[in-house]
């Protein structure tokens, strides 16, 4: 059964393998290029860029995997009718099943951790001084959690494929979806690994200037963009009073549209000293950026989880089909 499964997917096994071996070309070229550099302290300038570009391309990874090589897994045989072929033989549903997952799950896993390992390795000059790597798109493109992306994504594919029957619609579908989780989990999931660190930050002048936004389409007296250093914040309260109340709307919108003209320089000017002597502060949460590989550990159990039980859905699926 496996020399079987293995015979039928050489030909997408083997294009992986090309796109593997001229990405991970690249990616060797690009880190001795890194490297070359005389001053670190330029690499953010020169590659941030580049590395993020990288990371939203590398994102694509799992839900091509999941289309092209999971999708038709078992679609493609429920189409053609070869499967009947396997299951009046003496090999079980559910073995014939097992293997195909292990097999291509093993396989995808082999091409995410490479690319991973690779992308890494070229772009740790530049993480160690930009100290991102929390960021949202970067965190996916690093260490261990590409290889949890990709197994799930193979058998998200391969049971969509299972169930809907048809290799097209399952190619479309499983893409959607694994792009939608990995919008989803940075969001919804990813910052509630670990009970966050918490620090109040007072709104000096200077410090309103140090944001990289202010405000709300709804005019609620909200701030954004605020930094701590070596670490990723996940959530900033509203700007509040000394006595941790929210700052009016009223009170924040006459500083913010029409505040006493000062001179003042800076990303917010006026606005930001009018708000700098309020005595305001917000209350910041945030993830220190030693808890990046405990957060790799943890998306790679999530998604491998996520994976077993539809890897179980799909054995369940299909010992209850007639044919």
């Amino acid at each position: 059964m496996i020399r079987f499964t293995l015979r039928q997917f050489r030909l997408p096994a083997l294009a992986g393998l090309l796109l593997l071996a001229l990405a991970g070309a690249g990616l060797l070229r690009l880190g001795a290029d890194v490297r070359a550099v005389p001053d670190p302290a330029r690499l953010p300038d020169r590659y941030a860029q580049t590395m993020l570009f990288l990371a939203g391309g590398f994102a694509l990874v799992p839900a091509l995997l999941g289309a092209f090589w999971g999708a038709p897994l078992v679609a493609r045989e429920l189409e053609a009718g070869t499967h009947r072929l396997v299951w009046n033989q003496s090999v079980p549903r559910t073995r014939w099943l097992t293997v195909k997952l292990v097999v291509t799950g093993l396989a995808a896993a082999l091409v995410a951790g490479v690319l991973s390992a690779a992308l890494t390795w070229a772009a740790a000059p530049v993480d160690r001084v930009a100290g991102d790597r929390f960021s949202t798109v970067l965190f996916g493109a690093r260490g261990l959690a590409p290889v949890g992306y990709a197994v799930f994504a193979l058998v998200l594919g391969a049971v969509t494929g299972l169930l809907l029957r048809r290799t097209l619609p399952a190619m479309a579908v499983v893409f959607l979806v694994v792009v939608a989780v990995q919008l989803a989990v940075p969001n919804l999931l990813r910052p509630h690994y670990l009970p966050p660190e918490r620090v109040t930050v007072p709104m000096t002048a200077d410090a309103v200037n140090r944001a990289r936004n202010l405000g709300s389409i709804t005019g609620g007296p909200v701030v954004g963009g605020l930094d701590v250093p070596g670490a990723w914040v996940t959530d900033i309260s509203p700007l509040r009073t000394a006595d941790g109340r929210q700052l009016s709307d009223a009170a924040f919108g006459a500083c913010f549209r029409d505040p006493p003209r000062t001179g003042a320089t800076g990303t917010f000017g006026d606005t930001a000293v009018c708000l700098g002597a309020l005595d305001l502060h917000v209350d910041l949460a945030y993830q220190p950026n030693r808890r990046f590989w405990p957060f790799q550990w943890i998306e790679l159990a999530l998604h491998l989880g996520a994976a077993g039980l539809l890897a179980a859905l799909g054995r369940w699926q299909v010992r209850r089909r007639a044919g």
